[in-house]
């Protein structure tokens, strides 16, 4: 690049710089909505359930039936309202304010007696929200057989095994969903932020008759288009720090990353955000049509194909191929490595490439879309 082409790439950074920081919605999707939406994240996608709402009808009184309902109230998985019918129980299972009742029969102690790892108790859950159901019938049996295990240590009712199982969790130990969760929604907010900051702010000077201005200097595409990318690319890293310093410091999700690597694997992602708002500016020049073409092409799909709720490797074999062209499944799949493993570069530098040869499409597609309007 010579001297005159360094000048006009200069003055376009200057120009974009000072855009930035004279428009407030710039500020509004590089900063504001970053945060809005890991805090959202953060707060609302938390697959575990703490302080379920349920009844304990104790209808045994006997000691063994007593200590099994304590340890029911026990755990923090449940908020345990606890009375001596089942039919107390009713108006709130039919009305919501309970997702479920466990019922210790009468004849609890006398089940007990007979088998002792079958549950001489009733479990019944509101069927209208399944996954709820389905948590609350788990951790009810959990209860009970951490139940029986204590039971049977201070009865010393069964000799020590010769060969004990003790399971053990690796990267997650805690089982904690939103450990998980949290680094895969920072991939989606990156890529919501990253292209609404191109395609909305190019489109906005279509909308102004500004890029005609600018269409009429000796600036070529390609210093056009660097021209553009770089402040935005500033501000999508300083969004995708704010991302991470929530994660760290409400959520308290572990990093086990370093920071370097971190910035790495998210600058090549946010050029390939970067570029696909880049290619959706070169082919509308207006706002609307903008936003909701990001929405489209880049916020749903993320978000359903990436791999952060729902796994790839049980989707169809179609839908599966269509998720490898999405750049946010190998940002998502970069970011558990970094935050749950380290750096573990195996892992990270095919997902990095994966990354690098969608940025060079969208690039591609993006300069030969250009090349007719811009000189």
């Amino acid at each position: 690049m010579n001297t005159a082409a360094w000048r006009r790439l200069r003055a376009i950074l200057v120009k974009e710089a000072l855009q930035i920081l004279r428009d407030p919605s710039s500020i509004l999707i590089g900063l504001v909505l970053p945060v809005f939406l890991t805090l959202l994240a953060g707060y609302s996608t938390n697959l575990d359930i703490e302080h379920l709402a349920i009844g304990l009808a104790l209808e045994d009184h006997s000691p063994a039936a007593r200590d099994l309902a304590a340890s029911f109230r026990a755990t923090k998985s449940f908020a345990v309202r606890q009375g001596n019918d089942r039919r107390e129980f009713m108006d709130g299972l039919t009305n919501g304010s309970l997702y479920g009742l466990v019922i210790i029969p009468p004849t609890f102690s006398r089940d007990l007696a007979r088998a002792e790892q079958a549950a001489p108790f009733q479990v019944i859950a509101d069927g209208s929200v399944p996954n709820t159901a389905t948590f609350l019938q788990n951790y009810a049996m959990g209860v009970w057989q951490t139940w029986l295990a204590l039971r049977d240590q201070e009865r010393h009712a069964a000799p020590a095994p010769l060969v004990q199982l003790l399971p053990r969790t690796w990267y997650n130990q805690e089982l904690v969903s939103l450990n998980s969760l949290l680094p895969g929604g920072m991939a989606i907010n990156l890529t919501l932020i990253g292209t609404l900051l191109t395609a909305l702010v190019v489109a906005r000077e279509w909308e102004r008759g500004t890029m005609e201005a600018m269409l009429a200097t000796p600036v070529g595409r390609f210093e056009m288009l660097l021209g553009k990318l770089i402040p935005y690319f500033l501000l999508g890293m300083a969004a995708m720090f704010l991302c991470l310093a929530i994660t760290l410091a409400v959520f308290h999700v572990p990093f086990r990353g370093s920071v370097g690597a971190l910035v790495i694997v998210s600058s090549v992602f946010l050029l390939s955000a970067l570029g696909l708002g880049l290619l959706i500016s070169s082919l509308s020049n207006s706002q609307f049509v903008a936003s909701q073409s990001a929405i489209l092409a880049a916020f749903l799909p993320a978000y359903f194909l990436s791999g952060y709720v729902f796994e790839t490797s049980g989707m169809p074999l179609p839908i599966e191929l269509l998720s490898r062209c999405i750049a946010a499944r190998y940002y998502v799949s970069c970011l558990k490595t970094l935050f749950l493993v380290g750096d573990s570069w195996d892992l990270l530098l095919p997902n990095m490439a994966g990354m690098a040869g969608i940025a060079a499409v969208l690039f591609g597609l993006t300069l030969k879309n250009t090349s007719r309007t811009l000189t």
